[in-house]
């Protein structure tokens, strides 16, 4: 057996120390799993102004909120056992090409798309200037 320079031999050891360390589970977790998109608070003013006045007219009823791993999802519905009438998503992804803000009916047509969600919101005046 060889004799290693006293260098190396700490070296060695630390290798074996970090290999077998205690980990940080926060940090572990986050490097697996990255945190889910969210709604920002005046993003989230915004569609529950809108929201409250659709409920005032009796349009809409019921609410979801889902924050997932690629966007975040508010959905809209008339009775809660249905599917939504609408949903407005923020995709982050897409913010840099068509805005990371949509406005998406029942049938999946994006009936609006930007970067500024008041103005992707507008879309909901309009549907109601065209039925009166």
């Amino acid at each position: 057996m060889t004799e290693q320079p006293e260098g190396q031999r700490r070296e060695d050891e630390g290798a074996e120390k970090s290999a077998t360390g205690v980990v940080d589970l926060g940090v572990y977790r986050q490097s697996l799993d990255p945190l889910p998109v969210t709604f920002h608070r005046r993003e989230l003013d915004a569609i529950l102004w809108i929201y409250g006045r659709m409920v005032g007219e009796g349009e809409w009823r019921d609410y979801a909120i889902d924050h997932l791993k690629d966007r975040a999802v508010f959905s809209v519905f008339k009775r809660s056992g249905e599917y939504p009438l609408y949903r407005i998503e923020k995709n982050p992804k897409l913010a840099a090409k068509q805005g990371a803000f949509s406005v998406i009916a029942t049938d999946g047509r994006i009936l609006k798309r930007g970067h500024d969600l008041r103005q992707v919101l507008k879309v909901f005046d309009k549907a109601l200037k065209a039925l009166d």
